[in-house]
């Protein structure tokens, strides 16, 4: 896998999940992430049934050598519903794969996540292969995983080299410190942050919530949950004042600085359909935080903190296999 930088950019929200979209306005954001120096971009088969990595395909064009391109599949949603089931079959899996090069318009992905696993229908072994199988044909350059556990992950490293976990991880989900940090130290795979910002609830930007956007669905954004997890909010703020940064950056920061304590890499990738707020994000990578203000974050925003499951029942199927 060619090199990517220290953060990379979640496509996700630019075709669903977060309210409105605008193809115009989410291609010029993609050129000022490169022209910033982002070479990792995050995407997926089933964000916005296809259209987020036909959206980055458009992008693509004349500098496919100068980025990484990070897709995912396994999630199966009819379009415009939440409702998913996972698929990980072999036959699947290089059905999917085809397509995803279609839509993206190239005949190499380099890092294809199982977006996420089920067990019980397809062993890990004729999934982990089928996967491998694609790398020494040359459609992938390497293997990722998705909010995995630490014993699944060791049991697939066994397979096949995994070179990557994607998993939400931020200042109020700290469940990959349970664990899979450490199996990512073990195997020598880097750590990718999904939702660093929280779904953008750690900015202490987030307005109300139109009809559709993902978040009405979320515990942790119904009304009494949000209520008590304004506390995280207000510590974010209270602390990046201090620092003399934005709650974001602090919260980028901190995520980034989470390598040197677990010894694995960790690549945010904050998602945003805005140039504004793609800059606001990179400047997190000029925040360093000494050793005694991430004591201090950490005893301030403890684990456990946040109150509410961070997926509806819908969307826990297939999280911690």
């Amino acid at each position: 896998m060619n090199k990517h930088s220290r953060m990379g950019l979640g496509c996700m929200g630019m075709s669903e999940f977060y309210g409105a979209t605008d193809d115009a306005q989410s291609l010029q954001t993609l050129e000022t992430a490169f022209a910033h120096g982002v070479t990792l971009f995050d995407t997926a088969d089933s964000y916005g049934a296809g259209h987020n990595e036909e959206l980055l395909g458009r992008f693509l064009r004349g500098k496919r050598d100068r980025v990484v391109i990070a897709t995912k599949f396994g999630l199966v949603r009819e379009k415009g519903s939440y409702a998913r089931r996972v698929d990980n079959s072999p036959a699947y899996i290089r059905q999917a794969c085809e397509a995803s090069l279609a839509r993206l318009g190239v005949d190499h992905i380099d890092l294809y996540y199982m977006h996420r696993l089920n067990l019980e229908q397809t062993p890990l072994e004729d999934a982990i292969g089928a996967l491998g199988e694609l790398v020494r044909q040359g459609k992938i350059g390497a293997i990722g995983l998705c909010e995995v556990s630490p014993a699944t992950l060791l049991r697939a490293a066994a397979i096949h080299p995994i070179a990557a976990v994607q998993s939400e991880y931020s200042l109020w989900t700290r469940d990959p410190e349970d664990g899979v940090l450490r199996a990512c130290r073990d195997i020598g795979a880097m750590f990718c942050a999904y939702s660093p910002l929280g779904r953008g609830f750690l900015t202490g930007k987030l307005a109300a919530l139109q009809a559709g956007d993902f978040r009405t669905l979320s515990p942790r954004f119904a009304d009494e949950n949000r209520q008590a997890n304004q506390r995280i909010a207000d510590s974010v703020r209270r602390i990046a004042d201090d620092k003399g940064c934005t709650p974001a950056q602090l919260a980028l920061a901190w995520l980034l600085a989470q390598a040197g304590a677990h010894g694995c890499e960790v690549v945010p990738i904050p998602g945003t359909k805005r140039s504004a707020y793609l800059l606001e994000n990179l400047g997190a990578l000029r925040v360093v935080l000494t050793g005694a203000e991430l004591d201090g974050i950490n005893a301030a925003l403890p684990a456990g903190m946040a109150a509410g499951a961070r997926y509806p029942r819908e969307g826990m199927k297939g999280v911690n296999a």
